[in-house]
C-alpha cells in the first residue's frame, strides 16, 4: 500500500493526489454546511428583524461565499502539487480570474436585489407607468457595467494587455455602429421616449399618420393599437424628426358644427336658434366652458350659423356629440326651425 501511495502519477504522489482530492471534497462540504446553516439557522434569525436589508445580504451572499469556499478549496488542493512552470501559471490566471468573478458576481446581485426591494415597489406606487419600464432596463444596464467592468478587472489581475483588448473592441464597436446606424438611431429615439414622456402607455397619440393607443414602449420600438384594432411597431426614430400629437393629453375636445338655416328664416328665428343653442350648451354638463355661437354666412342655399363647443375630458367624446346634436336636432323642429338643404330657384323670362 505505501509502495501504491509513493508511485508518481504526472510529476506528484499518488498520496499528495488524495490529499489535495480530499481537499477539495472537504471544501465542498464545507461549501454544502454553510448552505445548510444559512437556510436552517441564520435566515430564520433575520426574518426576526424590521429591517429588510439583513436579509437581501444573507440571500446574495450565501452562493458567492459557497463559491469561494470552493475555490478556496480547489486552489489548496492543487497548490500543494507541483506541475510545469507554464501550467503553473496558466492555474494561477484562473484563480484570480474566479475570484474577481466571485467579487463581481455578488456586487451584481446586491444591485439586483435592492433595485426590486426598494426601487421596483416605489415605482409601482407612483403615477408614471414609464418608471415601471425604465427599471429594468437600468437593471439590465447596471448589470452589464459591472459584469464588464469585473471582466475587465478580472483580465488585467490575470496579466493581460487590457489596454490593447479595449482598444480592439473600440474599433469592433465603431464597425458595428457604422453597420447597426438604424438600431442606434432608435436607441436615442428610445432615451428621448423615456426622458421627454411626452406620452405614455396608455396614450392616444398620432404620429406619422398613424392614430392609436400605446400599448408598449421599449428602447428600440413603440406599439400602437390603432382605431381600427390593427397593432402596429413604430420604429423610436421616428419620434427624433417627426411632430407627435398627444389626443388623450387635450383639456378638452372641440367641436364644430355648422347648422344651416333655409333663407326664409327671420331674423327673430335666426335668434331664437342661437339662444336655444346657448341653453343646450349651459345646461349640459359634459360641455366645458368658452362655448362660440355665430350667425356667420349666407350661403348659396342657407343661412349658417357655427357652433362650436368643448367637451369635458372625462366626458365620452361620441356619446356627448350624440346628445348635444339630438337635442339640437329636437328643439329646432319644436320652434319650426328648418334646415335648409342644396336647392336651386330657376328664373325664365319669356321673350314675348
Amino acid at each position: 500500500m505505501e509502495e501504491f501511495l509513493n508511485n508518481q502519477f504526472y510529476g506528484n504522489s499518488v498520496s499528495n493526489w488524495f490529499i489535495s482530492l480530499g481537499i477539495i471534497v472537504g471544501a465542498i462540504v464545507i461549501g454544502k454546511l454553510v448552505t445548510w446553516f444559512t437556510n436552517k439557522i441564520l435566515k430564520q434569525l433575520t426574518s426576526k428583524s424590521k429591517s429588510r436589508l439583513d436579509d437581501i445580504l444573507i440571500d446574495m451572499l450565501e452562493q458567492p461565499v459557497v463559491f469561494a469556499i470552493a475555490i478556496a478549496g480547489i486552489w489548496a488542493g492543487l497548490e500543494r502539487l507541483h506541475f510545469s512552470n507554464s501550467l503553473d501559471g496558466w492555474l494561477g490566471k484562473i484563480y484570480h480570474i474566479l475570484i474577481v468573478i466571485n467579487i463581481t458576481w455578488f456586487v451584481a446581485r446586491f444591485i439586483d436585489a435592492v433595485i426590486k426591494e426598494y426601487l421596483i415597489p416605489f415605482a409601482e406606487k407612483s403615477e408614471g407607468a414609464l418608471d415601471n419600464q425604465v427599471l429594468p432596463i437600468v437593471q439590465k444596464v447596471f448589470r452589464a457595467v459591472i459584469w464588464s467592468v469585473g471582466l475587465i478587472v478580472a483580465l488585467n489581475n490575470a496579466g493581460y494587455d487590457v489596454g490593447a483588448l479595449i482598444a480592439g473592441l473600440g474599433i469592433g464597436g465603431l464597425a458595428l455602429a457604422m453597420a447597426a446606424k438604424e438600431t442606434v438611431s432608435n436607441m436615442f429615439g428610445g432615451v428621448m421616449v423615456f426622458t421627454i414622456k411626452s406620452f405614455k402607455i396608455g396614450d392616444r397619440i398620432k404620429i406619422n399618420g398613424f392614430d392609436g393607443f400605446v400599448s408598449e414602449i421599449s428602447f428600440q420600438v413603440t406599439r400602437l393599437r390603432t382605431l381600427e384594432g390593427r397593432l402596429v411597431t413604430i420604429p423610436n426614430s421616428l419620434f427624433i424628426g417627426n411632430i407627435v400629437e398627444n389626443v388623450t393629453a387635450e383639456p378638452t375636445r372641440k367641436i364644430t358644427l355648422n347648422l344651416g338655416l333655409v333663407y326664409e328664416t327671420t331674423p327673430q328665428e335666426m335668434q331664437k336658434a342661437m339662444d336655444i343653442l346657448k341653453d343646450i350648451s349651459e345646461k349640459s354638463s359634459n360641455l366645458d366652458e368658452g362655448t362660440v355661437i355665430s350667425f356667420t354666412t349666407f350661403g348659396d342655399f342657407n343661412l349658417g350659423i357655427t357652433f362650436i363647443y368643448f367637451i369635458k375630458k372625462e366626458s365620452d367624446i361620441f356619446l356627448t356629440q350624440s346628445e348635444i346634436s339630438l337635442e339640437i336636432l329636437k328643439r329646432f323642429n319644436e320652434n319650426n326651425l328648418s334646415f335648409a338643404f342644396p336647392t336651386q330657384t330657376i328664373y325664365s323670362k319669356s321673350l314675348n
